[in-house]
């Protein structure tokens, strides 16, 4: 039975997205110079030829994943941003489920060795930061805010400010080694004692319920 297709690569030509998938799987748990074209090719059953018809290069091939990743987290983040039956608390929490879930497939070894090896497409990752981060963050905020759920004498500008940058600084390779925690643990972490700071009593304690199974 065919390997389902996610998200990400679901509106690709089939082949392509067969490639994509088979990348994103190596990148993301073995980091890139595990990725090869070769090994790829012997995997899919396809030529070399064959796959450098798809892709010019194990660089293209890459930047497209970041691509693709991060326009399907930008959609699913604006389908629960914008569900008005979901609660602020609901919201923060799918939101988080979003990023938590597509971070637990990023090792510290792919971003580090996209750091090292291919700066400008570790760059590609640093401005899906710089858009999404204050746009989401910054509307769950004011949305907090109107709904009773976030302290009324927060700066929104501010805070959201404060978390991009925090963030960006908290899973840059050297951090995450020298914490010895994941991605998504270091999101996590990050996120409860951000949000603790923010929300009312009321707001704290509707977040917690909404985390519940």
């Amino acid at each position: 039975m065919p390997e389902p297709i996610p998200t990400p690569f679901a509106a690709e030509p089939p082949a392509t997205a067969r490639i994509l998938l088979a990348a994103h799987r190596h990148l993301f748990s073995r980091g890139y110079n595990a990725l090869t074209m070769d090994d790829l090719a012997h995997e899919l059953g396809m030529s070399k030829k064959t796959l450098y018809l798809h892709f010019p290069g194990k660089d293209a091939l890459i930047e497209r994943i970041i691509d693709l990743v991060g326009q399907s987290l930008h959609v699913r983040m604006e389908a629960v941003l914008s569900d008005p039956k979901l609660t602020f608390p609901q919201r923060l929490a799918g939101v988080v489920e979003i990023v938590g879930s597509t971070l637990a497939k990023a090792s510290p070894t792919m971003l580090r060795d996209l750091q090292r090896f291919t700066p400008h497409i570790y760059q590609k990752i640093e401005q899906l930061r710089q858009k999404n981060i204050p746009y989401v963050f910054g509307r769950l905020i004011r949305d907090g805010i109107a709904s009773g759920k976030v302290r009324p004498d927060i700066d929104p500008a501010f805070a959201t400010e404060f978390w991009l940058q925090a963030i960006r600084n908290l899973i840059q390779p050297e951090t995450l080694e020298h914490t010895g925690l994941t991605p998504r643990q270091t999101f996590e972490k990050a996120l409860n004692l951000f949000f603790n700071g923010l929300l009312t009593p009321a707001g704290r304690k509707d977040y917690e319920k909404s985390l519940v199974p």
